[in-house]
């Protein structure tokens, strides 16, 4: 599951605080979607969490204890107590709990390093919250709400199965 070029290549041209601005965007709605999204961590709140999709020149940090999401390109140093690495769309999938993580890590489509037991953690509050990224980022679209979550949902299905078809 990677992302197209025609998807990767404006990305990974945009101005780094315009993808910081963005991605806090959705990151804010979708904790305000999910205010408990990081209760079941405990201990592991204060972890900080690092996700870097190798196909793109981006990596994002999240602090759930903080609730903040930072991004940096992805040869910029950061520290994190644990880091998962993979295409994209795998990771996005993996968020929504829509492809089996463990599966994924054994068929060495992810690479994870780090405290294991914060990523475990992490993972389970992750399944708890039913995550709907589609459905989340239409909510912040005001009147456009339903005709974004759609386009949203289309991606998405088109990403999961993996069949590129014309969009008319």
């Amino acid at each position: 599951m990677n992302l197209p070029r025609a998807v990767i290549l404006p990305i990974n041209v945009t101005p780094l605080p315009l993808v910081q601005r963005a991605t806090a965007m959705v990151f804010n709605q979708v904790l305000k979607q999910h205010p408990n999204l990081f209760d079941r961590l405990g201990n592991y709140a204060s972890k900080s969490f690092r996700f870097t999709p190798v196909d793109l020149d981006l990596s994002f940090r999240i602090v759930p204890s903080e609730r903040s999401i930072s991004v940096t390109r992805a040869d910029h140093p950061m520290r994190a107590d644990a880091t998962v690495t993979g295409p994209m769309l795998t990771l996005l999938a993996l968020l929504e709990g829509h492809i089996d993580g463990d599966a994924i890590f054994f068929a060495r489509g992810l690479t994870v390093t780090g405290d294991m037991e914060a990523l475990l953690a992490l993972r389970n509050a992750l399944d708890d919250n039913g995550l709907d990224l589609a459905e989340d980022i239409g909510r912040a679209a005001g009147p456009f709400s339903h005709l974004v979550t759609r386009v949203a949902q289309a991606i998405r299905q088109r990403a999961l199965t993996g069949t590129v078809q014309p969009w008319n």
